[in-house]
């Protein structure tokens, strides 16, 4: 199976004052180059999805823009979905501990379902799950219903949940998974990089 690496940095970025939360530093290196980083370790392409194209081109990935552009999240993981080859293993661009192992825990499984997820405290990571082109139909006709909770479509697919028992074994989960949307929260990403390197 061809599996592409799909960034989603469409967000406006709101709550961080605009300011472009995956080109924020932690541990002296941009946010999404630490997510581009564990990217090529576990998928075979990286694109981005991003509706600023001018902003990203220095990493030299293909980009797509949103399709759907008042779609959020749901419509993101579409256009990098559509985009993608076989399946597209989909993350934030704002998550900088994203965990190598983890990933390729998720990608492993990418042949099993159509979509393959963690849950966390009783939620789906939908920003770090893979999704087949089986998903493109049913995410297609929410998005035109003006349904955009992304597990809203998961009734129609095979879907295949990592419990958060089988994460735990490779680092905290909550950091794992943190996503920096606040200066608060950059604040801390910050000091844990400075502890963890």
């Amino acid at each position: 199976m061809r599996l592409t690496g799909v960034i989603q940095a469409g967000g406006r970025s709101v709550r961080m004052g605009g300011e472009p939360k995956a080109l924020l530093e932690v541990g002296g290196r941009r946010i999404i180059e630490r997510v581009a980083h564990v990217l090529r370790q576990v998928t075979d392409e990286q694109l981005l999805v991003t509706n600023t194209p001018d902003r990203y081109a220095w990493m030299g990935l293909p980009m797509v823009p949103d399709v759907f552009p008042d779609a959020g999240s749901l419509g993101g993981i579409y256009s990098g979905l559509k985009a993608a080859g076989e399946a597209a293993f989909t993350v934030a661009c704002d998550m900088p501990f994203l965990s190598p192992a983890v990933a390729r825990l998720v990608t492993s499984r990418a042949p099993e379902a159509d979509v393959v997820v963690p849950i966390v405290n009783g939620f789906h990571e939908t920003l770090h799950a893979c999704y087949a082109r089986a998903c493109l139909g049913p995410i297609e006709r929410r998005i035109a219903a003006g349904r955009l909770k992304i597990t809203g479509f998961f009734d129609e697919v095979r879907v295949l949940e990592i419990a958060e028992a089988d994460l735990a074994p490779f680092g905290d989960p909550a950091q794992i998974f943190m996503n920096v949307n606040t200066p608060d929260e950059l604040a801390r990403a910050r000091a844990l990089a400075g502890e963890h390197g």
